[in-house]
């Protein structure tokens, strides 16, 4: 079997193939580059290194949101593509959980964030040694988030390239408990979101949809003038 493994749900670029338990090739990156340009030559490529052929593949993952609402919907659009042209099984995964996998074995909790600006964060919180949902994946603001995890009184390791952004916020509510995963561990992994793709269910192709966790601004702003015409 011959997983690939696709993540553009935020900045970073994630893509791997692992095949029948070995990882054969991984590229990271974190250039901020428009995904839409470069996710799919960044995919044929590494296939063209490793000598897979699409035919070869078995198994699509991708990250599923949320995220980049663009960002999330390049990633879905390739693999349910990829994955319905092959016809083979596609693997959606929550993004978050894919930067918890980086502090799998942690003994206490983790913390992955993406920062949404305006205070807020797509974050949700997970125990480190098997990666059960402790707080589900949410747009939240932080502060009303960390003062939850504070009560669970553990210490929570955090992770994603935005955790930086929140640190001074997470020291004053979590003080000691809080820990940082190293820099190397902060981006996406795409071979973690092929191992927890392979512990999942597959999904039907023409229902896997994006998974932002919050609507979008058009949505928003819909919402505030159609409760204006009911005043």
């Amino acid at each position: 079997m011959i997983y690939l493994g696709i993540d553009t749900s935020n900045s970073p670029l994630a893509i791997a193939l692992i095949e029948d338990g070995m990882v054969l090739i991984e590229e990271t990156s974190n250039l901020k580059i428009n995904h839409s340009l470069t996710a799919m030559p960044a995919i044929e490529e590494m296939m063209k290194k490793a000598k897979v052929l699409p035919a070869d593949l078995t198994h699509i993952a991708v990250a599923e949101g949320p995220g980049s609402y663009t960002g999330v919907r390049i990633g879905l659009t390739i693999a349910k593509t990829l994955a319905w042209s092959l016809k083979i099984p596609l693997h959606p995964v929550s993004s978050l959980k894919v930067l918890a996998a980086n502090g799998q074995g942690f003994d206490g909790l983790v913390c992955p964030i993406m920062d949404a600006r305006r205070g807020t964060a797509f974050i949700g919180l997970y125990e480190g040694i098997d990666l059960e949902p402790v707080l589900a994946d949410q747009h939240s603001d932080v502060r009303e988030f960390l003062l939850k995890v504070k009560e669970l009184d553990r210490p929570v390791l955090f992770t994603g390239v935005d955790a930086a952004l929140h640190e001074a916020l997470i020291i004053e509510v979590l003080g000691e408990a809080a820990r940082w995963s190293s820099i190397q561990n902060r981006l996406p992994r795409a071979s973690n979101l092929i191992l927890l793709a392979q512990e999942s269910e597959e999904s039907d192709v023409h229902h896997a949809v994006p998974e932002y966790r919050r609507i979008t601004e058009a949505e928003a702003n819909y919402n505030k003038a159609q409760e204006g015409h009911n005043l």
